[in-house]
């Protein structure tokens, strides 16, 4: 059987292709689960894919993949910046967690150059567009071995 990896989603990534696609692309939120599927089972992995405009679900999740996953590709969205809900559930589970983001946050507007959750993840992983969620499942892949 193969390990499972969470990839969960925030708030507004359900909106991808059509949200300022100058800055995210044109790929919506299922072309990506479509590609870190198919990513996912050639690395060995299951993928649960997941997205929620909901912090309290988020945490819920993250507790889930602590007891069942092999570790979490994490892209908080705007909470990136603003919970610690988000921190101190990713500090309370097992498994590695990479923070990924689609932009480069840090050439973007300067809130956004503050994560809460990185000081709790494993890595984190940003401005390669979605591919960067393909970056994260290799990244797990090479620390859950």
């Amino acid at each position: 059987m193969s390990k499972t990896i969470f990839v969960l989603n925030g708030p507004n990534l359900n909106a991808l292709g059509k949200r300022e696609p100058g800055i995210y692309g044109g790929k919506t939120l299922a072309d990506i689960e479509a590609e870190c599927q198919a990513a996912g089972e050639a690395l060995g992995f299951a993928v649960d894919f997941r997205q929620s405009n909901h912090e309290g679900v988020l945490v819920d999740w993250l507790h889930e993949a602590g007891a069942t996953a092999a570790g979490v590709a994490f892209n908080a969205g705007a909470y990136t910046h603003t919970s610690v809900a988000l921190h101190d559930a990713i500090r309370a589970i097992p498994v590695p967690v990479i923070e990924v983001h689609i932009s480069n946050v840090h050439a973007r507007e300067e809130f956004r150059h503050k994560s809460m959750i990185a000081p709790a993840v494993k890595g984190v992983i940003c401005g390669f567009g979605p591919f960067s969620y393909i970056l994260a499942l290799h990244a797990l892949k090479n620390i859950t071995q």
